[in-house]
C-alpha cells in the first residue's frame, strides 16, 4: 500500500512516518525530514550480536533493562532509531502498555550504532546522532566502526556533551560497568560463531 502526503516534499512529522509501509520502519526523520536506513549483512551481525551480548550481561548481572534492536527514540531532531539501545525496564513497561511509538531519551541508558563506512549514514552517526543523543539526556553512546579492524568508541554524557571517547580496537577488551558489568572484544561482534 502506498501512502499519499499532502506535503510530498517534506517537511515531515511523525504522523507522516507512522503511515508509511510498515509504520516507518526502514526510516528515521531528522529535522523533518525522512532518511531511509539499508544496513549491510555485516552491519546486522554486529548489530545482533551487541544486542544479545547486552542481553546476556544485564541478565548475569540481574539488572532490570529492556534491550532492544533496534529502537525509536524521540529526539530534539526527531525520531532516531538506533541498531542498539537499553532502556529503563519500568520505563520500557509503561512505554509498551500505553502502546507508546518512541522511548524518550531520559529513559535511554545506553545507545549504539554500527557504522556504514563512506555512507551518508556516517557522518550521521558521528557527528548528528552525537548531537542529538547527548541533547535527549542518553547516558551513554558507543560507535561501532567494523572498518578496516572493529573498533568500539564509547561515548559519556558530562554535563549534557559526550566528551572524548574511549576507543577499543580489536584484540583488546572494553570494559563497562554502566547499565551493567560487560567485557567485550570488538572483534567479537564480527564472529560468526559467537552469533550461533
Amino acid at each position: 500500500m502506498s501512502v499519499a502526503h499532502d506535503h510530498a516534499f517534506g517537511p515531515y512529522t511523525v504522523y507522516d512516518l507512522d503511515a508509511l509501509p510498515d509504520e516507518g520502519k526502514g526510516y528515521e526523520l531528522a529535522d523533518g525530514w525522512l532518511i531511509p536506513l539499508s544496513p549491510s549483512p555485516r552491519h546486522d551481525l554486529a548489530a545482533d550480536i551487541l544486542r544479545d551480548r547486552f542481553r546476556a550481561a544485564a541478565r548475569a548481572a540481574e539488572v532490570k533493562v529492556f534491550v532492544q534492536a533496534p529502537m525509536d527514540i524521540s529526539t530534539p531532531a526527531g525520531v532516531r532509531k538506533p541498531d542498539v539501545g537499553v532502556i529503563d525496564r519500568d520505563a520500557a513497561r509503561a512505554a509498551h502498555e500505553a502502546n507508546a511509538r518512541t522511548y524518550y531519551g531520559r529513559d535511554v541508558l545506553l545507545v549504539a550504532e554500527v557504522v556504514s563506512r563512506r555512507s551518508g549514514s556516517e557522518q550521521v552517526d558521528r557527528v548528528d546522532k552525537l548531537h542529538d543523543y547527548a541533547h535527549a539526556g542518553i547516558p551513554q553512546y558507543w560507535i561501532i566502526d567494523l572498518e578496516p579492524h572493529p573498533r568500539i568508541e564509547a561515548y559519556t554524557l558530562v554535563d549534557g556533551e559526550y566528551g572524548s571517547p574511549t576507543v577499543v580496537h580489536a584484540g583488546r577488551t572494553l570494559r563497562s560497568d554502566t547499565p551493567f558489568p560487560l567485557a567485550l572484544d570488538p572483534a567479537e561482534l564480527l564472529d560468526l560463531d559467537s552469533a550461533l
